[in-house]
């Protein structure tokens, strides 16, 4: 049995950049910032920076596209993949490892900008044909949730525990289970 999953909360660093394959499929890239906070053995609070690149494809790019910008708080749920290229100024063999985003959902309150009104819940079959027809809406009182299949071409103290980047999160301690 194999797993490939990656789950990350943060906040977005650059708007995303919409592009459209030979093929025609739309991809988006764009990167998000996590934190993760320790204190030193001397109590010293530290904090350490992870910024990791996102590529959505489709639907998703274009949702994506619309509606994230710098400085969003977004969750990102997807596979790592690898991919690597020969750097034609150099010659040389280049690596880059990215997460393509499955899932997206958009954590910023409604601040009158171009959001979907009430949450819309948008669904693709996971590993299947990726055609709009396949894509369903629904309204409901949760935060807008993007969820796509497999696409082609919350921070942890030093003792394990969550730890809060403002007032705005969940604290352990409020968690009713």
């Amino acid at each position: 049995m194999n797993l490939n999953k990656a789950m990350i909360i943060g906040n977005i660093t650059r708007d995303p950049d919409v592009r459209q394959t030979a093929n025609g499929a739309t991809v988006a890239s764009f990167s998000v910032a996590t934190n993760f906070f320790w204190n030193d053995p001397s109590g010293t609070r530290q904090e350490r920076v992870e910024f990791h690149n996102i590529v959505a494809w489709r639907k998703l790019a274009e949702i994506c596209g619309q509606y994230l910008h710098k400085g969003s708080k977004v969750y990102i749920e997807g596979r790592l993949q690898t991919r690597d290229w020969i750097d034609k100024a150099t010659g040389q063999k280049r690596y880059t490892t990215e997460i393509v985003a499955e899932n997206m959902i958009m954590l910023d309150k409604p601040t009158g900008g171009a959001r979907p009104a009430g949450g819309q819940n948008f669904n693709q079959p996971f590993g299947g044909q990726q055609n709009n027809q396949y894509a369903q809406a629904s309204q409901g009182p949760s935060e807008p949730v993007i969820n796509y299949g497999e696409e082609d071409g919350s921070q942890f103290g030093a003792d394990g525990g969550f730890a809060p980047q403002s007032d705005d999160e969940i604290k352990v301690e409020n968690i009713p289970f």
